[in-house]
């Protein structure tokens, strides 16, 4: 029996993504399916004198679904995932409507990189160091704030 699939978006180490994705796969079709978006509870963090609420995404599967499938998102609204340890976080746009704007976090809130992400590609891009924290935004957010490398964020997320 042929089932359709729909694959989710991965933000992990490129070995460990890998299999996952694999055991994911094989676990059946139940796991993978997203038919809208998810809503999660929030936090406010702060960039200078703006306002930030970040939809907060800990789990393997809240992580995977991201911002899939959202139509919309408010102009100081976005997503900040947090994952267990440091390394090497990697994000694509599959099923990803908007066009979004990454920022790989320090612990402490600092911005180590920002990119800019099309929507539904499946290009992925790669925090150039390891991170824990990765802030989501719609496209153009930080730089029309001077957001970028060096800048820090705060907020109850990141550890002084």
């Amino acid at each position: 029996m042929l089932t359709k699939i729909k694959f989710m978006r991965l933000r992990l180490p490129h070995t460990a993504g890998l299999v996952l994705a694999l055991a994911a796969l094989l676990s059946g079709p139940a796991t993978l399916a997203q038919t809208g978006p998810q809503k999660l509870p929030a936090v406010r963090l702060n960039a200078g004198i703006h306002n930030i609420q970040a939809e907060v995404a800990r789990t393997p599967e809240q992580r995977a679904i991201g911002l899939m499938n959202r139509p919309t998102m408010g102009s100081n609204d976005g997503m900040l995932f947090v994952f267990e340890e440091a390394a090497t976080q990697c994000f694509w746009m599959k099923n990803t409507l908007l066009p979004l704007s990454i920022a790989y976090l320090a612990d402490d809130g600092t911005v180590l990189q920002i990119v800019d992400m099309p929507p539904q590609t499946l290009e992925s891009k790669c925090s150039t160091k390891p991170v824990r924290l990765v802030l989501e935004m719609n496209q153009g957010w930080f730089a029309k704030r001077g957001f970028k490398a060096g800048s820090r964020l705060s907020g109850p997320a990141f550890k002084p």
